[in-house]
């Protein structure tokens, strides 16, 4: 029979990280390469041995913007609230929307603030960070937040992970 008291223990909320990018100028320049890539075309053609394929410039500056971009990447990680803590949130930002468990502007970033754990943040700099980011940048972060808090927690399958370790194997 399990005892309560060794599975307290052993609980810990969970957690969820998020990575943002927040280089937005290399991001830019990612899709000024790739029109001039494009530009290009499959025209090109060697005039000698010599010859090397522009190409083949514009795609080695792609690899080292995008190595640019992961190394600014940000990693924000939330921790579940407790119960409680969680109930209070909502009870704090009501909706006056009936048909809306909350306030859809105010609550996300309440709740990021309440459950990032690293980097934590106030209410006054997850404000700052919102007008850095784009939209699709804060409804992950809001995602994350409530993902944290409200989603079923199940063991991941990992199909990358599964296929290496199936190809070491051989299947087997």
């Amino acid at each position: 029979m399990a005892d309560i008291a060794e599975i307290l223990k052993r609980a810990k909320p969970r957690e969820k990280s998020v990575f943002l990018c927040l280089a937005g100028d290399l991001i830019a320049e990612i899709d000024r390469l790739e029109r001039d890539l494009s530009d290009q075309g499959s025209t090109w053609r060697p005039e000698s041995l010599a010859s090397s394929n522009p190409a083949e410039k514009i795609a080695k500056k792609i690899k080292a913007v995008r190595e640019q971009m992961k190394r600014a990447e940000t990693e924000f990680r939330f921790q579940a609230l407790g119960y409680k803590m969680w109930s209070d949130m909502i009870a704090a930002y009501p909706s006056k929307n009936e048909n809306e468990r909350w306030d859809p502007e105010t609550f996300p970033r309440a709740l990021i603030s309440a459950c990032c754990v690293d980097p934590v943040m106030n209410g006054t700099q997850v404000a700052e960070l919102f007008e850095v980011l784009n939209e699709a940048q804060r409804d992950e972060l809001a995602q994350a937040a409530y993902d944290v808090n409200a989603e079923a927690t199940s063991i991941p399958f990992s199909v990358s992970a599964s296929g290496i370790l199936a190809a070491i194997t051989d299947a087997k």
